[in-house]
């Protein structure tokens, strides 16, 4: 075995540094920061679907928006709510590329820092430009490009906060994920109620200033993140600069593997963004007391239950661990398949159950967010903490951006098969989700018997 060589000072002492809930000081903007730049995105996708299909899309406010005849043509003949539904899959699929793209100009060229703080600006123009009909297209873009931009070089400056023996690194990313559906639970309620009860300008013009506090508490805590170049040391004596080897193509490899499969996994849990809000606004009991909730508040039911079930998984593990060996990332996602698959039987059941002329009572979609959001404790932040490990120190922004491909292929699919929402039964179509998951899970368990070997050898732990 090769000594290791010396981690630079700055990242000398990281076990000593619990400042904040027993992790470096740096996790705590990293994650404040990610909330409001979650609470900004998802305030405005939850709003995109509903604003497309109930407003922008309508005579009197279609013609106003720039350049929209010549955009149109991608999609053929669609209008309506399919027409919404594939814009919607369009941007939400865009939004999950380009952070490839933004993890090779942070690692070439400008640094994550650099590029982080150029992606939250272009992000606040983006929701800014959401507020004006003639400008959609335009904010649309500086959304997709901001977005990749700041994405994985957030998320990847976690992981350098850690020696690789450092065995926090898991739970930092459980934080990281509570960050996130702490940002996603707090946006409907403000964003979503501005856009539905008072303006949609309001609801977007909401997420732009969400947007700006995120990155003002960046600039705070730059003096606690991990050095520009620092990269986590290996086992070995080689340095980030160093070329690739085979062991570092053979890791990058199986995260190019990893991202098609994961990406119909994804699929269930992604569709409550699209066609699950139009089925929610038309179909769902949302009286409270002779008052009805706006549809976007279904987001925040959802996030909540995330986030519970994020902890509660958590808690579970660690209190596994101590009596039995703790499943591998792989067991943990296939067993997150199959908590998605039984999600989408809830809608299925949500759909056989509904008597004619009648709306949906609430206990199906409540059973649906609980039983999903067990699946997605077990998906996301697992798969994430994979990447992290496998990515080679050569391109390791460029590897967690590409964690962000299956969002891509998912979101591209959800707005595909969203089209379809209209035209097919609504049983049939999450049974197809459910069908779509499944596959996923059984591809999942070949691929964990394929790559016993390589992910032993690869493993940073």
């Amino acid at each position: 075995m090769t000594v290791p060589e010396p981690i630079p000072q700055a990242m000398e002492s990281p076990p000593s540094d619990r400042a904040f809930l027993g992790h470096p000081k740096g996790l705590g903007y990293l994650a404040f920061t990610e909330a409001w730049e979650r609470f900004s995105y998802y305030g405005m996708q939850s709003l995109l679907v509903l604003y497309l299909a109930k407003h922008l899309l309508l005579p009197g406010h279609i013609e106003n928006i720039a350049f929209f005849a010549s955009f149109r043509r991608l999609y053929g003949s669609l209008e309506g709510p399919a027409l919404a539904s594939a814009i919607f899959g369009t941007y939400a699929s865009l939004v999950y590329f380009t952070p490839t793209l933004g993890g090779l100009i942070a690692d070439k060229w400008l640094g994550k820092r650099r590029t982080v703080l150029a992606g939250a600006l272009l992000m606040a123009l983006g929701h800014f430009l959401m507020a004006f009909e003639v400008s959609f297209l335009f904010a649309l873009l500086a959304l997709i490009i901001g977005s990749g931009l700041f994405k994985g070089n957030l998320a990847s400056q976690i992981g350098s906060l850690y020696k690789p023996e450092d065995l926090r690194r898991a739970d930092a990313f459980q934080i990281y994920y509570l960050a996130i559906n702490a940002g996603v639970i707090i946006s409907p309620l403000v964003t979503g109620t501005l856009g539905e009860k008072v303006g949609w300008d309001w609801g977007f013009g909401a997420a732009g200033v969400g947007m700006l506090i995120g990155l003002v508490i960046y600039l705070a805590g730059q003096k606690y993140l991990p050095p520009e170049h620092f990269v986590p040391q290996n086992r070995t004596t080689r340095s980030a600069k160093d070329p690739m080897n085979r062991d570092d193509w053979i890791a990058f490899g199986i995260t190019v593997v990893l991202i098609p499969v994961l990406a119909v996994a994804l699929l269930p849990n992604q569709e409550i963004f699209n066609a699950y809000l139009l089925w929610g606004d038309q179909a769902f009991s949302l009286n409270f007391f002779g008052t009805i909730l706006p549809t976007t508040w279904l987001i925040t039911l959802d996030a909540i239950v995330s986030v519970s079930f994020l902890a509660i998984v958590a808690i579970f593990y660690r209190w596994y661990g101590k009596r039995w060996r703790e499943p591998d990332e792989l067991t943990k996602i296939i067993i997150g398949t199959v908590f998605s698959v039984g999600g989408m039987a809830c809608l299925f059941m949500a759909a056989a159950t509904q008597a004619p002329g009648q709306k949906i009572g609430m206990f199906w979609p409540v059973a649906f967010h609980i039983v999903n959001s067990i699946g997605f404790a077990h998906i996301l932040p697992v798969a994430l903490a994979l990447f992290v490990r496998l990515a080679p120190r050569q391109l390791s922004a460029t590897v967690v951006g590409m964690y962000s491909m299956s969002f891509f292929v998912a979101n591209a699919l959800v707005g595909w098969i969203g089209g379809f929402f209209e035209t097919m039964a609504v049983t049939q179509f999450w049974l197809l989700h459910a069908v779509l998951a499944g596959g996923a899970g059984l591809v999942f368990v070949a691929l964990k018997v394929a790559l016993k070997d390589r992910l032993k050898v690869t493993s940073l732990a």
